[in-house]
């Protein structure tokens, strides 16, 4: 049974997140056709496992001895968001970015890691439904996501859900102003999402290594970490750095910025 925010999800309302087929992952007409086609592109093993984990490590040795809330977002926001070593990790997409865009890309400063216990659930313990345009409004509507798992990441461990073929509706109705959305998330009951949607919760278990990138239309959300391990991610985000650019995105992550 898997949950998001509380809410159980339809066993009928799911469906497997595809990943790109090795043949298809070098050819880049191809690569970008899916993007459009899906939203979104799975790619197995795009990094190194031994560095997600080495930084996973990294990431547990400096919260791993925080006693309270207080030192924990020093040692987070001071020290792992700002730091060499969070760039350099970040850094390892940017040759890829370059290849697929077709230019030279551009990492928005502002990147954001998450954790989650296990047994955390209820509205607002994981990211509800929405699609990324939603925070980037002040910038191309090109941005693309990668939404990096930091660790293994089995479906039980509360990974991302995207909610199929969802960014075809969105941008129509974008196109024709008919989208009436808040400036945030647009809801945490997946399951009623899906059948105004009428379409599949798309789910996997991910492996360290494992990228997955979407569009700024794609609607995607997080599930509820049921394991006995600590779920951990991150998200950022590149485009073309001709492209226009959110100003607003440009400094740091910190979880009280308003973005």
């Amino acid at each position: 049974m898997l949950t998001s925010n509380g809410y159980v999800l339809d066993e009928r309302r799911l469906s497997e997140l595809a990943a790109v087929p090795d043949l298809e992952r070098t050819d880049l007409p191809v690569l970008r056709e899916r993007l459009q086609r899906d939203g979104y592109l799975l790619l197995r093993g795009l990094l190194d496992p031994q560095d997600v984990l080495d930084f996973r490590e990294y990431y547990f040795n400096l919260t791993g001895t925080a006693t309270d809330r207080a030192s924990y977002r020093q040692a987070l926001f001071e020290q792992i968001v700002p730091g060499p070593e969070y760039a350099a990790f970040c850094a390892r997409l940017k040759g890829w970015f370059e290849w697929f865009l077709g230019g030279e890309p551009f990492l928005h400063r502002r990147k954001i890691i998450r954790q989650t216990a296990p047994g955390e659930n209820g509205i607002g313990t994981a990211t509800q439904a929405h699609y990324d345009l939603l925070y980037l409004r002040g910038g191309s509507d090109q941005v693309l996501s990668a939404w990096i798992p930091l660790g293994d990441c089995p479906v039980s461990r509360g990974g991302l859900t995207y909610l199929e073929r969802s960014h075809h509706r969105v941008l129509a109705e974008e196109a024709a102003g008919t989208l009436k959305r808040p400036a945030a998330s647009i809801t945490a009951d997946l399951p009623a999402l899906a059948e105004q949607y009428d379409a599949n919760w798309l789910v996997t278990d991910y492996a360290a290594g494992d990228v997955v990138i979407h569009t700024a239309h794609t609607v995607h959300a997080a599930l509820d970490n049921v394991s006995d391990v600590m779920r951990l991610s991150t998200d950022i985000r590149y485009q073309r750095a001709e492209d226009p650019i959110d100003t607003r995105w440009q400094a740091h992550w910190n979880d009280r910025d308003g973005l």
